[in-house]
C-alpha cells in the first residue's frame, strides 16, 4: 500500500483520472436499487486521499472545475429558473426550499451548542451539509480562522451521501406512483373527406373543430398532392393525410387503409432537417418565412425524444428536428437555409465562455453590505483533507452534518408529500436544489 500511495503522491494527474474512472464504476454499482451514482467519485476520492494525501491536483484545477459546473448548470436551466421566479409551482418549491434550509440554519446554531463547536465551525458544516462553496466563502469572510473548512470539510461528504440515502429510503417507504411518460410519436392516417361531410367546408371551418393534437398535413385531389391552405375548399372525393398522437388518431372511425397520399412522394417530398442556425433559435414558428418560390410546410419537430405538434405559437430551438413536406427539387435548398447540422447542437461557445467566467469572477469580488451582519462576497473557496479532521471535534461535526442533512431533506419530501400534495419526482428536484436556495446565508462566528 506504501509503494502505492507514493506512486500517486508523485503522480497526481494519473491519481486525478484514477479517481474518475473508478468513481464512474463505482457509481455504477446497484445494491437493492441504491447507487450512488456520480457521487461515488466523491467517496473514491477520499480513500485514495487517505492512501495518498499529497496527490491533491493543484488549487486552480478544482476551482476551476467548480466554475466549470456552475457555468453548465446556470446555462441549461437559467430559463426555466427566470419562469420558477414566478409561476405558482415556482414559488411553491423555492418558498418550501428555503424554509427547509432556514430550519436546518437553526439546527446548526443548537448544535454547535449543545455538541461543543464554536460558530466557525457550525457556519463551515453548515455549508458543507448543503455542498454550498458559496456558503464557505461568506463564512471564511466572517472567521479569523479557517475553522469553517474544517467545518465544511467534515461534513460535505454526508452532505453528498445523505440526500442520495434518503431519496431512496423515502421511495421504499412511500412508495409514490411516478408516472413516467413513454415518448410521444406522432402517427399519421389517411381519410376521405366525403366520408365525413366535408365537401364544401374550408380548412379553416374543419380545423376549428378538430381536437387540439389533430393537424391537417395534405390534400390528394384527382391524383395530385397539394398542401392545405385555410381557404382552401374540399370536395367528397378529396383525400387528406391528417397527423396526431395515436389516441387521436386512433378514435377515428373512418380511415383509409390505403397509403396513396404518402406513397407518392413526385409532387412534395418528406424531409427531417436539424435547426443548426442561431438566427431560428428562439423565432416562433409563425415567424419563420421559407425561402422565396419554395412551396413547404413544417408538419413535425421533434425535440429529443418528443414529437411536437407545429403550432404557430410553438418556439424553436437548436437541435431541433423538423419534418417537413418540400417540392423534392428544393430539397437541398431547405437543407442549406436551415442548416441541417448535428454538429452545431453540440458545438461550444468560447466567447460565451469565457465572458461568462469573467463576469461571474467580478461579481464574486462585489462586496455586497448585509445590515446588522457585514459585508459578504460570493467568491469561490476550497476545503480541507477530510481525514484529518476526525480527530478532536471532527466527529461532532460529522455528526451535526448528518443531523442538518436529514433536517433539510425530509423537511421538503415530508412537508411537499403529506401536506402540499406535491409529486414525489418534483421534491427530489426540490431537495436537490434545496443547498443553494440560500448561498449567501451567513452565520455569527463570533
Amino acid at each position: 500500500m506504501e509503494i502505492i500511495g507514493t506512486f500517486l503522491n508523485s503522480q497526481p494527474f494519473i491519481t486525478l483520472f484514477l479517481v474518475i474512472g473508478l468513481g464512474y464504476a463505482v457509481g455504477k454499482i446497484s445494491i437493492s436499487g441504491f447507487s450512488l451514482g456520480i457521487g461515488a467519485v466523491l467517496f473514491v476520492g477520499l480513500g485514495i486521499g487517505i492512501i495518498a494525501p499529497h496527490s491533491a491536483p493543484p488549487k486552480l484545477l478544482g476551482t476551476l472545475g467548480l466554475i466549470l459546473f456552475l457555468y453548465g448548470i446556470g446555462i441549461q436551466h437559467g430559463k426555466s429558473f427566470f419562469k420558477g421566479l414566478v409561476s405558482p409551482f415556482g414559488i411553491k418549491a423555492n418558498l418550501l426550499a428555503a424554509t427547509a434550509v432556514l430550519i436546518g440554519f437553526g439546527a446548526s446554531l443548537l448544535l454547535a451548542k449543545y455538541l461543543g463547536f464554536g460558530h466557525d465551525f457550525a457556519a463551515g458544516m453548515f455549508a458543507g451539509t448543503l455542498t454550498s462553496t458559496a456558503t464557505l466563502q461568506a463564512a471564511l469572510g466572517a472567521a479569523t480562522t479557517m475553522n469553517p473548512s474544517v467545518g465544511y470539510a467534515t461534513a460535505y461528504p454526508f452532505g453528498v451521501f445523505g440526500p442520495i440515502l434518503f431519496f431512496y429510503l423515502t421511495d421504499k417507504w412511500f412508495k409514490p406512483k411516478i408516472e413516467v411518460p413513454p415518448p410521444t410519436r406522432m402517427v399519421t392516417a389517411e381519410i376521405q373527406a366525403g366520408a365525413y361531410q366535408f365537401g364544401g367546408k374550408s380548412v379553416d371551418q374543419i380545423i376549428d373543430k378538430a381536437p387540439k393534437d389533430l393537424d391537417l398535413l395534405m390534400i390528394r385531389r384527382e391524383g395530385v398532392n397539394i398542401l392545405s391552405e385555410p381557404n382552401f375548399i374540399f370536395k367528397d372525393d378529396d383525400i387528406l393525410l391528417i397527423s396526431g398522437f395515436p389516441e387521436s388518431i386512433g378514435s377515428l372511425k373512418k380511415t383509409n387503409s390505403s397509403e396513396v397520399v404518402r406513397s407518392d412522394r413526385s409532387d412534395f417530398d418528406y424531409i427531417r432537417i436539424f435547426v443548426s442556425k442561431a438566427g431560428f433559435v428562439g423565432k416562433k414558428l409563425k415567424e419563420i418565412a421559407m425561402p422565396k418560390g419554395t412551396s413547404a410546410r413544417i408538419i413535425q419537430i421533434r425535440r429529443g425524444d418528443i414529437d411536437l405538434i407545429p403550432r404557430p405559437s410553438l418556439i424553436i430551438e437548436y437541435g431541433d428536428q423538423l419534418g417537413i413536406f418540400v417540392e423534392p427539387k428544393n430539397r437541398s435548398l431547405l437543407n442549406h437555409f436551415f442548416g441541417d447540422s448535428i454538429h452545431a447542437e453540440s458545438s461550444f461557445s468560447f466567447v460565451s465562455f469565457g465572458f461568462a467566467l469573467v463576469a461571474g469572477a467580478l461579481v464574486g469580488l462585489i462586496p455586497i453590505p448585509i445590515p446588522g451582519v457585514g459585508v459578504m462576497k460570493f467568491g469561490l473557496a476550497g476545503g480541507a483533507p477530510f481525514a484529518s479532521n476526525l480527530a478532536g471535534v471532527g466527529l461532532n461535526l460529522l455528526l451535526g452534518g448528518v443531523v442538518v442533512v436529514s433536517i433539510v431533506v425530509l423537511t421538503i419530501i415530508l412537508v411537499g408529500y403529506f401536506i402540499l400534495g406535491m409529486k414525489f419526482d418534483d421534491l427530489l428536484g426540490i431537495a436537490s436544489g434545496a443547498p443553494v436556495t440560500l448561498p449567501f446565508l451567513r452565520m455569527p462566528v463570533n
